[in-house]
């Protein structure tokens, strides 16, 4: 299996500029892992089971925008798991893992509420390829595609480089929007110094990590100023964007 090529911070994001969530269920834990650091790999938030209790379990926690769900779990049935889940979560679309290659067992899959499927051995862009299809053909989940990264009032696009604040322009130099950009795609997320120089700056500054506070102290300035803050800083641990309360 080899990973996808598709970069990081992938676009499908929901309406507040946060990951999309997928639910991996497998009970071949390399298989799963493999899965989830693909997915991980857009830039999405990922969380895997090994079964199908576990899966009810974490989906009603989790509230996933999408599901990989094998077809053969050591305790349910995956069409089980599939009418559990949809109890909880009657539009979530889901996407089949199945070892078996007959139509039958297509159609029964997909006659039961699955919206597609994909037969072992698979690759893992085939995987992403049709998880993204499946979130933007089914409209269920709640979710933007496109350039812009929204954050509560704050908002980028990736395309003409704008970003605005309450509806007001805020002007950026070329590294302080990268570094926006970063904490934008991983909203409420902890990043630390080190992932902040890797990410924006693409290379290790060493002991000179104070950079970041640095140009974090100059966002605070155009973002925040004079108004309920965004940026926060952790300590010991780094820095997270947020929406202002």
């Amino acid at each position: 299996m080899t990973m996808a090529n598709a970069g990081p911070g992938g676009e499908l994001r929901r309406p507040d500029g946060s990951p999309v969530r997928v639910l991996v269920v497998d009970d071949e834990p390399t298989l799963a892992e493999l899965l989830s650091m693909a997915l991980r790999y857009e830039g999405w938030e990922v969380r895997s089971a090994g079964d199908g209790q576990a899966a009810v379990r974490t989906a009603r926690d989790f509230r996933p925008d999408a599901v990989v769900l094998d077809m053969m779990l050591p305790d349910l049935d995956g069409l089980e798991v599939l009418r559990r889940l949809r109890g909880e979560t009657p539009e979530v679309p889901v996407l089949f893992l199945t070892a078996k290659d007959s139509v039958e067992d297509r159609i029964a899959g997909l006659t039961a509420g699955g919206d597609d499927y994909v037969t072992k051995p698979f690759s893992l862009e085939e995987v992403v390829a049709r998880l993204r299809g499946l979130m933007r053909r089914t409209g269920r989940s709640p979710m933007r595609t496109g350039s812009e990264l929204v954050v509560g009032d704050l908002t980028l696009d990736e395309d003409s480089h704008e970003v605005r604040r309450g509806g007001h322009l805020v002007t950026l130099t070329a590294t302080e929007f990268e570094l926006l950009r970063y904490l934008m795609r991983n909203p409420r997320r902890v990043l630390s110094k080190s992932q902040i120089l890797d990410r924006v700056w693409n290379y290790d500054f060493g002991g000179q990590a104070n950079v970041v506070e640095l140009y974090i102290s100059y966002l605070r300035k155009k973002i925040d100023a004079g108004r309920n803050p965004m940026i926060h800083t952790m300590r010991g641990a780094g820095y997270v964007l947020k929406p202002a309360d």
